[in-house]
């Protein structure tokens, strides 16, 4: 079944402010709530539903590329979205208890109820081609990351009873006052380990290596940050896995240059082909093109070819491409060559005049910008 549309789930508009999706979200959740509708699996899924929506429209990042690409955007590893159906509520109220005012709702997510820890995230590098940027691609990356060790199991943590907090009552000037901390049994997991696996460490994990696929959308830009939901540390016990955060890193391209979504190219161009006019192939980042120069083309001179930048990453459109016109002056001539232009010098047609279609640089990058 194809998956509803995040802004139909929550029942608002694309244009809806982060204050107006919070408070449709918590309106919702407790809607589907299951402490108001007991073994209803009707209620519990649209539950998750909402929380699945929201996890996405709360973040500027990913609610502009779910507004670009929609649901795809987060399939195979593109970070965020569907990763809902495996968590139960004590999950949802962990990352979303801010919504509920931190302390949860009902039996859920406020400390009440066993405490489920959550392992720790990992960082990696991607570098990418102009071209994969422009196009969006896949990469399968390997990591190494915890994960539970074979022949390990956990039980409730018997000092704490699974709650992952102790508490203290300490006697003072202003009376008797209770105060909590972590267990320090279990750390603040909730479990302990009952069985060790031969391979695992002291949080009953080991370290192995995964190939992760990362779907990268069009249009990021060096030093932005993705995630990949679930797939950082595995937790002790039945806790939650951390997430793996990609950082994006941009690597120079040989004859293109970035600039926000534009991209330059310098074309240079013989006094002959300028003179008579030619055409010429260029780079750009979907394949090659051949232009047209016109002869009596000036020097400095900016061929835009529209739609052929990057695209925005918040789905407004494409950039172009700027083709910026040098005239190649030789630096050394021959005894014929230097004859030639030594005729050319006083010839009337060599001579400058400028008209008031040929801008100054500082026009054409004046016009580049409007």
């Amino acid at each position: 079944m194809a998956k509803r549309d995040y802004y139909e789930i929550l029942g608002i508009n694309k244009g809806a402010s982060s204050s107006e999706i919070k408070k449709a979200y918590r309106k919702k959740a407790i809607q589907y709530h299951p402490d108001k509708n007991p073994d209803d699996k009707t209620a519990e899924a649209k539950f998750k539903e909402a929380a699945e929506a929201y996890e996405i429209l709360s973040d500027d990042n990913k609610k502009a590329r779910y507004d670009q690409y929609g649901h795809q955007a987060f399939e195979n590893g593109g970070g965020g979205g569907g990763g809902f159906g495996g968590m139960n509520m004590d999950d949802i109220f962990s990352q979303f208890g801010d919504v509920f005012g931190g302390g949860g709702f009902g039996g859920f997510g406020g400390g009440g109820g066993q405490r489920r820890a959550k392992g720790s995230n990992l960082r990696i590098r991607v570098k990418l081609t102009l071209e994969e940027i422009a196009n969006g691609v896949e990469k399968k990356i390997k990591v190494r990351r915890k994960v539970q060790a074979p022949g390990t199991t956990y039980k409730t943590c018997s000092t704490c009873n699974g709650s992952g907090q102790v508490t203290r009552i300490a006697n003072t000037i202003l009376g008797r006052m209770q105060t909590a901390a972590p267990c320090n049994v279990c750390g603040g997991a909730g479990q302990s380990i009952d069985k060790k696996g031969s391979d695992a460490d002291a949080q009953g994990l080991k370290v192995a290596e995964e190939t992760v696929s990362i779907k990268i959308p069009a249009g990021v830009v060096d030093g932005m940050q993705l995630k990949v939901s679930g797939k950082g540390n595995e937790a002790p016990g039945n806790g939650v896995s951390g997430d793996l955060l990609v950082a994006i890193e941009e690597i120079e391209h040989e004859k293109l240059q970035r600039e926000g979504d534009n991209l330059h190219y310098d074309l240079y161009v013989s006094l002959p082909d300028v003179v008579l006019g030619t055409s010429k192939e260029i780079d750009t980042v979907t394949g090659k093109v051949r232009i047209k120069i016109e002869a009596g083309v000036q020097s400095g001179k900016i061929l835009r070819l529209r739609g052929k930048g990057i695209p925005s990453i918040n789905g407004y459109g494409r950039g172009d491409l700027l083709v910026h016109v040098n005239v190649w002056t030789p630096k050394t001539l021959n005894k014929q060559q230097r004859e030639f232009f030594e005729k050319m010098r006083d010839d009337d047609h060599f001579n400058p005049k400028p008209e008031r279609s040929d801008k100054s640089f500082f026009e054409k990058v004046k016009d580049m910008f409007s």
